[in-house]
């Protein structure tokens, strides 16, 4: 093993790698030989063949074939893929404030992009776009004033591989803002989070009322509300489906089912009352199959 420590000072950078430089092999032309080469046979009672190997042997002939004479390739200067889980956050922005200057996003684009990204899964998107241009632009710097798609398009050629929609997100952004911007998104990742598991859980409570067999009015109330000019009138006075219906009711001097008191979900919102209403029909279809 000396002949191959003394070659482990031999380094090279990837700005001066070769072909020479590179372990070449092939298995079954130069690996598989060399091991069976220094693989012995016995013959065990009962007629079990086993196979002995030479293996401190072995790994000479890899260090002199292979190994010796070969380069340490170092990484400097190159940008390294890691596990999201393993990276330094605080210095990753440490280095991107000392190369790009920082500025909070406008309450304006802060609103914008939020809009935007109104899924989990697009916050998430962008959020991964955003973290490999972090890693690269920790490295590289830039321009404060560069809006983000450009650097995206032009120094990570990303352009082709991004969403556009995420591109539109992001476009109202410079790299004064990346910083920011992960902020915003790291907050909007938790909220998307946080709708998804209510509304699951809205949903959990829809298909238990609906079990409860008499929603049948409930049902045909909340239709001809939505069709009707007081949904309109209700987003200003009324937050919930519950109370809009329930109200609506009211002026009509129609009793509201017991079962809507005790059952149905007092945390849908009334812009969500579409989607409660067939969701809940979907439900009583399938629970009256």
């Amino acid at each position: 093993m000396s002949n191959f420590d003394h070659c482990s000072s031999y380094r090279v950078s990837v700005e001066e790698l070769t072909e020479l430089h590179v372990i070449r092999y092939d298995v079954e032309k130069d690996l598989l030989p060399l091991v069976l080469s220094n693989c012995q046979y016995s013959m065990e009672r009962g007629h079990e063949t086993l196979s002995e190997y030479d293996l401190p042997r072995i790994q000479q002939h890899i260090i002199t074939r292979f190994l010796q004479g070969k380069p340490f390739i170092t990484r400097t200067g190159v940008p390294t893929l890691v596990n999201t889980h393993e990276r330094d956050y605080e210095t990753i922005f440490k280095a991107v404030k000392g190369k790009v200057p920082q500025e909070p996003l406008s309450s304006l684009t802060r609103n914008a992009v939020s809009r935007e990204l109104d899924s989990y899964s697009e916050v998430c998107e962008a959020h991964k776009t955003l973290e490999l241009l972090l890693g690269f632009l920790s490295m590289t710097g830039g321009s404060p004033m560069m809006p983000l798609v450009t650097y995206l398009q032009d120094t990570l050629r990303m352009a082709n591989q991004t969403d556009p929609h995420i591109l539109k997100a992001l476009g109202r952004c410079c790299l004064k803002h990346c910083a920011s911007l992960w902020q915003l998104l790291m907050s909007l990742k938790s909220e998307r989070m946080l709708h998804l598991k209510r509304v699951k859980e809205e949903k959990r409570q829809l298909k238990s009322f609906v079990s409860k067999g008499n929603v049948h009015k409930w049902l045909l109330e909340m239709h001809e509300f939505l069709l009707g000019p007081e949904y309109c009138r209700s987003l200003l006075f009324h937050p919930s489906v519950k109370e809009a219906v329930a109200a609506y009711m009211d002026r009509k001097e129609v009793d509201v089912p017991i079962d809507v008191e005790a059952a149905f979900p007092d945390s849908i919102q009334l812009s969500q009352i579409v989607e409660a209403w067939k969701y809940a029909v979907t439900a009583k279809q399938e629970w009256m199959m």
